[in-house]
């Protein structure tokens, strides 16, 4: 009776303390569910939502289009602002750079044609992003510090150019490039397709991409491994200068004008979308199919937002909880991981 008294003591025990290993358990994995998809599942419910209070728009085919459009530009700078990040950088510069290289790109092809334009566009970009590089790599300022005093010279530089106005008579076939398109879908639907591509095989598939990834994780380490971090920093920042230039020629063919500040939108939109795509798939580490998505959450709001007829103020003030609820959230799931 004894022994059998002991059992029926020892068995309730055991249970005892199986109930909160179960529960931590339930826990950690709900909250991991959370901090890997959370965002896909606000993205959903965010068009969900949308789509119940304009059901006659937003859902519609011509809308979605309109969406992937829209968010083209913001793709190709984000896939350059998101190699930088990776290292551990930042980069404030890539709206003025894009603003630059517009202007400068619409000047060249009334004077010179379209191919010579777009070339001299993308060259100013990649050397917009050096001399961040070498500012941030060679020179020991910090990216924040230096990309704040170029966005400032490039900035002012568009606004000298152009002496604060608008650029037209744009050679009419440079529209093709932000307003044809083939069959349904819009070119600049295709030149984000293949920039993200790029991006994708250059970070995941190449000896260059899994050093910025080291780099970021553990520059200390990468250094004492062999790394070049210099270099390898460097030409992030040409890569980063260089997304920028080919969205602000995208952008000046699709607005077929220039306007000095057109990029300027650029900087905030960008780091809020590679922040809400560090929330998805590898927590607190920036990578482009989570860009992507990122991109995507921003155009879906600003698209439904508009649709409802919200204040331009009120959108704005939207964009900065985003980048803050953004930055937090990866910045949690970074110290999870």
């Amino acid at each position: 009776m004894r022994k059998l008294c002991l059992h029926f003591a020892m068995e309730e025990e055991i249970t005892v303390k199986q109930e909160p290993s179960i529960q931590k358990r339930e826990r950690f994995i709900s909250q991991t569910i959370l901090r890997r998809w959370g965002t896909i599942i606000g993205f959903l419910v965010l068009c969900l939502t949308f789509s119940i209070l304009r059901p006659d728009v937003f859902p519609r085919w011509q809308n979605i289009k309109n969406v992937i459009e829209q968010i083209a530009t913001l793709a190709i700078v984000s896939a350059g602002v998101t190699i930088v990040m990776i290292t551990g950088d930042f980069d404030l510069s890539v709206g003025a750079l894009a603003s630059v290289t517009g202007v400068v790109c619409a000047i060249l092809m009334k004077t010179m044609g379209v191919l010579p334009g777009i070339t001299a566009g993308l060259i100013i970009g990649i050397i917009g992003g050096l001399i961040n590089g070498v500012l941030v790599a060679y020179g020991g300022l910090s990216a924040f510090v230096a990309t704040l005093a170029t966005m400032t010279a490039y900035g002012g530089l568009s606004l000298l150019a152009t002496n604060g106005a608008t650029i037209f008579g744009i050679p009419e076939p440079f529209r093709w490039l932000g307003q044809g398109s083939l069959g349904p879908i819009p070119i600049p639907v295709f030149l984000m397709l293949f920039v993200v591509l790029i991006t994708w095989i250059l970070l995941e598939q190449t000896t260059y991409g899994r050093r910025l990834y080291a780099i970021g994780g553990n520059p200390e380490a990468s250094y004492l491994s062999g790394i070049n971090i210099r270099v390898i920093r460097l030409f992030a920042f040409a890569l980063s200068g260089l997304g920028a230039a080919f969205a602000g020629i995208a952008l000046t063919s699709r607005l077929y004008s220039a306007h000095p500040q057109a990029g300027n939108p650029f900087m905030l939109n960008a780091a809020a979308a590679v922040f809400l795509g560090m929330t998805v798939f590898r927590e607190g580490e920036a990578h482009i199919l989570g860009t992507l998505l990122g991109v995507l959450i921003m155009g879906v709001l600003g698209n439904g937002l508009n649709i409802l007829g919200v204040n331009t103020y009120v959108q704005s003030i939207l964009t900065g909880i985003i980048i803050i609820l953004a930055v937090l959230m990866s910045s949690l799931a970074k110290k999870a991981r």
